[in-house]
């Protein structure tokens, strides 16, 4: 019987712990100077984010969420414009489009990488194509040299959703630079988790980066006067101050995750899983930040192996249990089942495992150990 020991999906409270008088050190100068919106953390944090990201600019706001209605604001896409997107990643991708005004369409993605596909864009792009929001899922990039080309070709904007990436590099270059705008987010499961709801854009041009700062506070320049309809999508001072601490940590906690990754990798292969599992790839050229360690579970068999891990109290998560198109909200897009196959196959047969900083060998062995148990199990049914 394998041990019955609680190993989390993520554990956000070994960081903290580890940081905790910094913190309150932060928290502690916050509050002392009585600056709560923007202001000095928040000027800071940016400037130290553009600097990680290798872009020229970076903007705090509200969240992931904010950051990507800001990026299609701050690129003025609405109405009338489509923005070609994979049907396979979180909805607030989708979800931003919409309010937008624009209309969002789909493109498949790649079976491998979980990432969409470069090489049936084309076939998805009209006269009214303004963007494309190249989603890097799970802390891979997408493969952006043919996405470069076709935009260029087709004078097409890409937009970065790298929620899950903070880190992730393609051939050198880090997430932040691969577009016209990137969107972060740092709600707390993240690479560089915050304490709530945050996030930013980043951008190398200097008027779109303008625009964007001006439409998170109302669209207000100077104060109460209002050139564009803005929101409220500033982040806190005290969620910059935090972040502020992590951020020097960042990289390192990547190389955990990273490690932790080749372990389970390891562990998979040494114990004969291969037939149940499939390990996630990193493709030659990016760095895989393993935001997530998502693996490929054997047709049929990823929701008992769920509900196995989960009665041993082994966190794991289904991301994502149904694609995009097949969303209630968007059944008027007239998209069925069978219309984007790469992605209905991953939501049938992905399955997260239990990553992050700090996650210590025998918490792997023990999730291990349960999925071999598993295997046994089902053998000696099918027996």
């Amino acid at each position: 019987m394998v041990e019955k020991t609680p190993v989390p999906l993520c554990d956000v409270q070994i960081t903290t712990r580890e940081l905790r008088p910094q913190l309150d050190a932060a928290l502690k100068r916050v509050l002392d100077s009585g600056q709560m919106i923007l202001g000095p953390e928040v000027t800071a944090l940016e400037k130290e984010l553009a600097q990680y990201c290798q872009a020229n600019f970076a903007l705090g706001c509200g969240s992931g969420t904010d950051a990507l209605s800001l990026a299609l604001l701050g690129l003025e896409i609405g109405p009338g414009d489509e923005v070609i997107l994979p049907p396979y990643t979180f909805f607030a991708t989708v979800g931003s489009i919409v309010r937008a005004g624009a209309t969002p369409v789909f493109c498949d993605i790649d079976p491998v990488t979980f990432n969409i596909d470069p090489y049936q864009i084309e076939s998805k792009i009209t006269a009214k194509t303004k963007a494309i929001m190249v989603v890097h899922l799970f802390g891979q990039c997408a493969e952006m040299d043919p996405i470069w080309s076709m935009a260029e070709r087709h004078n097409l904007l890409v937009i970065e959703d790298a929620a899950q990436s903070l880190g992730a590099e393609y051939k050198g270059r880090r997430v932040g630079t691969l577009g016209a705008v990137a969107c972060l987010s740092f709600y707390p499961s993240k690479n560089l988790g915050g304490f709530g709801d945050s996030g930013a854009v980043t951008t190398n041009d200097p008027e779109w980066a303008d625009r964007m700062r001006i439409l998170r506070a109302h669209g207000m320049e100077p104060r109460y006067y209002h050139h564009l309809v803005g929101w409220n999508a500033r982040i806190d001072a005290i969620q910059a101050a935090l972040l502020r601490v992590k951020l020097p940590y960042l990289d390192r906690w990547i190389s955990e995750r990273r490690e932790a990754a080749k372990r389970y990798d390891a562990m998979i292969e040494t114990n004969h899983l291969q037939t149940l599992l499939v390990r996630p790839t990193e493709v030659k050229g990016r760095l895989h930040t393993y935001n997530q360690y998502v693996v490929r579970v054997q047709h049929g068999r990823r929701d008992g192996l769920m509900v196995h891990l989960k009665d041993r109290q082994i966190g794991c998560e289904i991301y994502y249990p149904l694609s995009l198109h097949q969303q209630p909200c968007f059944q008027s897009l007239g998209l069925n089942f069978g219309s984007f196959p790469a992605s209905e196959e991953a939501q049938k047969t992905t399955l997260a495992l239990p990553i992050f900083p700090g996650i210590t060998e025998k918490q792997q062995t023990i999730v291990v150990d349960a999925c071999v148990e598993f295997q046994r199990q089902s053998l000696r049914a099918a027996a």
